[in-house]
C-alpha cells in the first residue's frame, strides 16, 4: 500500500457538555496540527499516490471552513461535542466528499484509504481512518 501525507493546521473555539470535561466545559481554544493520510495499492499512471499539491490545497479549503470559528456556534454541530476524534471525522467526510467532487482529479479516484490525525499537542492526538467509499 502507498501513502501520502499532507499536514497543515487549524485554529478553533469551543466548549464540551457534560461532567468528564471538567474546566474543557467553558469555552476553550485548540490549535490542531491536521496531517491527512491518503492510500492506494497502486499508483497511478504518473507513478504517483495524489498530486500532493491539489490534496494540500483541499486540505487547507477544509480547514479554512472549520478555523477562527466558535464551533459552538455552527449549527452543523448544534448539540454535538466536538471532541478531536469528531472533528478528525468531519475533516475526512468533507476530504472525501471534495475527491467525489472531482476535485483532487481524476486519478485521484484510485485512492482506497484515508486516515486523517488531529494533534492536540506533542504528546496527545486522535484518529479517523477507513476505506474511502465508491460513490
Amino acid at each position: 500500500m502507498y501513502t501520502v501525507v499532507v499536514r497543515d493546521h487549524m485554529m478553533i473555539a469551543h466548549s464540551f457538555q457534560g461532567a468528564v470535561f471538567g474546566p474543557a466545559q467553558r469555552l476553550h481554544g485548540a490549535t490542531y496540527v491536521v496531517d491527512l493520510e491518503l492510500r492506494r495499492p497502486d499508483l497511478d499512471r504518473d507513478g504517483i499516490v495524489v498530486d500532493i499539491g491539489r490534496a494540500t490545497e483541499v486540505l487547507r479549503v477544509i480547514l479554512a471552513g472549520l478555523s477562527f470559528r466558535n464551533l459552538d456556534e455552527d449549527p452543523d454541530f448544534a448539540g454535538r461535542n466536538t471532541t478531536t476524534e469528531f472533528l478528525a471525522r468531519v475533516v475526512f467526510d468533507r476530504f472525501v466528499a471534495a475527491l467525489h467532487g472531482g476535485e483532487l482529479g481524476e486519478q485521484a479516484l484510485g485512492i482506497s484509504g484515508v486516515k486523517v490525525t488531529l494533534h492536540e499537542s506533542h504528546v496527545a492526538w486522535a484518529s479517523f481512518e477507513g476505506a474511502v467509499p465508491r460513490p
